[in-house]
């Protein structure tokens, strides 16, 4: 993949922007509004991406931070992060009709927090302070789980028994940084149990492997993304540990500086998997009217996951909620 003197291009990466889990909760955000028609609440960013959110809200979607603020009676949507078990008492409490948009992988997260907290083991959830999918498997068993952000934490970690511990993961980390976090506490804990099943989005680590790859040709790369989103930054840190000069985060066209493609004859371009292909679409314009016309995509895997909608899509969740508000 070597230019030729003197022409552009751009790099395209694939796989890249929307994974099965962010699709699958955009839809049901659509397939709620046209089922029961505006308003559908839905508590935080149904995925962290600004153009969608903005889409979705004029379409007739309410966001908010948090259950109290959405009206008894109504129907609200848990985001593709997830939420604890006291978002669903709150709600219930409310009396709203939910539809829960929850990734299936972070659901699985979840499930094994609850697993491994009956069965008493300190859990080391590897993740994120603040970020809203730690948030909901922390609450599934918050006696249990301690926080570990990053491999500099592992020094803070204390545990009851260092034979009865295990850990769980935020599903859009990398995985060079996760098991990075896993070797320092491994050498601390070394009877330190591993999750039966890899916690890493396979939409993570794909898109991350993808940037590996452009980073090896291309001068710049530039991640389509959100600020908020994880899996985006993310993939800017992968692209200048892998070798590329320059890489920046913008959340559409109008963002890139002119002045980063100063002497760069090839442009590596992807997008966080909360990033619809319009936005990508409009780099490639961008891109295309300063001479960089020449577009080659670059293929690392295949994805063909698809994941089923909310099952309450199925149900008449505007009686449900009217029958609710009358208890």
């Amino acid at each position: 993949m070597t230019a030729t003197p003197g022409s552009r291009r751009v790099l395209l990466a694939a796989p890249r922007g929307y994974c099965a889990g962010v699709d699958r909760a955009v839809i049901a955000v659509e397939k709620a509004l046209e089922q029961y028609g505006a308003p559908i609440y839905v508590r935080h960013e149904i995925v962290h991406n600004k153009y969608v959110v903005q889409t979705l809200e004029k379409k007739g979607a309410i966001f908010v931070d948090q259950t109290v603020e959405v009206p008894e009676g109504s129907i609200v949507m848990f985001s593709a992060h997830g939420v604890a078990p006291t978002v669903h008492a709150e709600a219930a409490e409310r009396k709203l009709a939910t539809i829960d948009a929850t990734c299936p992988l972070v659901t699985k997260v979840h499930k094994e927090a609850v697993r491994f907290a009956k069965e008493d083991y300190d859990i080391l959830l590897i993740g994120h302070e603040g970020h809203e999918e730690v948030i909901g498997t922390s609450g599934e068993a918050p006696d249990h789980i301690t926080l570990v952000d990053g491999p500099d934490d592992v020094a803070n970690v204390e545990v009851r028994d260092p034979d009865k511990v295990v850990w769980l993961s935020q599903t859009t980390l990398s995985v060079d940084e996760t098991m990075e976090t896993v070797d320092a506490l491994k050498g601390k804990y070394p009877n330190l149990l591993s999750p039966p099943s890899d916690d890493i989005c396979y939409a993570t680590q794909n898109r991350q492997i993808a940037v590996k790859k452009l980073a090896e040709d291309a001068e710049l790369v530039i991640v389509v993304g959100s600020k908020n989103s994880s899996n985006s930054i993310r993939m800017v840190e992968v692209a200048l540990e892998a070798g590329t000069p320059a890489s920046h985060l913008v959340d559409n066209a109008e963002e890139i500086d002119e002045a980063w493609l100063e002497g760069v004859t090839t442009v590596g371009l992807t997008s966080g998997a909360s990033v619809p292909d319009v936005l990508v679409d409009g780099v490639i314009e961008w891109l295309a009217e300063r001479g960089y016309a020449d577009v080659e995509t670059v293929k690392t895997a295949e994805e063909s996951i698809t994941f089923s909608l909310p099952k309450e899509l199925r149900r008449d969740l505007r009686a449900e909620a009217a029958e609710l508000s009358q208890r």
